[in-house]
């Protein structure tokens, strides 16, 4: 493609990325820079791309508008109950108390996976649940965790 052709292109996409660009962001100055990068990434590939790019554009734009959700979304701490004044076997006593307000299921699965080091396929089997239910639950029960220790 030429430097031409990709720039009367790219003026011919740029409304239709930023409208996909919007659905994934809040804000109007987000979904142009994601449509930036986009476009800076088709035209870092220019001279491989066939003319209308129109469903690269868009799956690109998508993918960099999840990834840029994804950045600012709270990361959690791996269970880092520590206060300074604080044992070893004060948190994990608080930790053990946390998981024994968990629904009976989510604490089996936890517990298993986590102190029993079983893994999903183990589990799933042991409880007649599929992998993906498994890793659903207990992808729950590290929420709801990490949710009652942090607040």
């Amino acid at each position: 493609m030429t430097e031409e052709t990709f720039q009367n292109e790219a003026l011919r996409l740029r409304p239709k990325l930023t409208a996909v660009a919007r659905r994934y962001t809040d804000h109007e100055a987000d979904a142009e820079d994601i449509v930036q990068d986009a476009l800076l990434k088709l035209w870092l590939m220019h001279d491989d791309l066939q003319s209308p790019p129109d469903g690269l554009a868009v799956v690109l734009t998508r993918n960099l508008s999840i990834n840029h959700q994804r950045r600012k979304k709270p990361h959690y701490p791996t269970l880092d109950v520590a206060d300074e004044d604080t044992t070893e076997d004060d948190r994990i006593e608080r930790m053990m108390r946390v998981i024994d307000t968990l629904p009976i299921k989510q604490q089996i699965i936890l517990r298993l996976r986590h102190m029993d080091g079983m893994s999903i396929r183990d589990i799933a089997t042991l409880t007649t649940h599929t992998e993906a239910a498994v890793r659903k639950i207990l992808s729950r029960a590290r929420q709801e965790v990490m949710g009652k220790v942090k607040g």
